[in-house]
């Protein structure tokens, strides 16, 4: 099966340095980048592997997913704009 890649930094190749800066002095942004990894290898191993799992505990991971990435996005942002 072939798997859309989800890394941080494919979703948002215009804040690379903010990305790897943020990992580095921010710890919240680095707990929910290190939670976003896990879940996106969870979801990219499940589906490539094609195991037998609930499509709802799937979905639930890929909203967990969007949430953490929607926090991301919001501190790159913030960190960007210097606020």
């Amino acid at each position: 099966m072939q798997v859309e890649h989800h890394d941080l930094h494919h979703e948002f190749p215009e804040y690379l340095d903010s990305i790897d800066a943020l990992k580095a002095s921010n710890e919240q942004f680095g707990q929910l980048f290190d939670e976003y990894q896990k879940l996106t290898r969870e979801v990219e191993r499940l589906e490539e592997e094609d195991l037998p799992v609930h499509d709802f505990t799937i979905e639930e991971m890929k909203k967990r997913r969007l949430l953490l990435k929607d926090q991301m996005y919001r501190m790159l942002v913030a960190d960007k704009n210097g606020d």
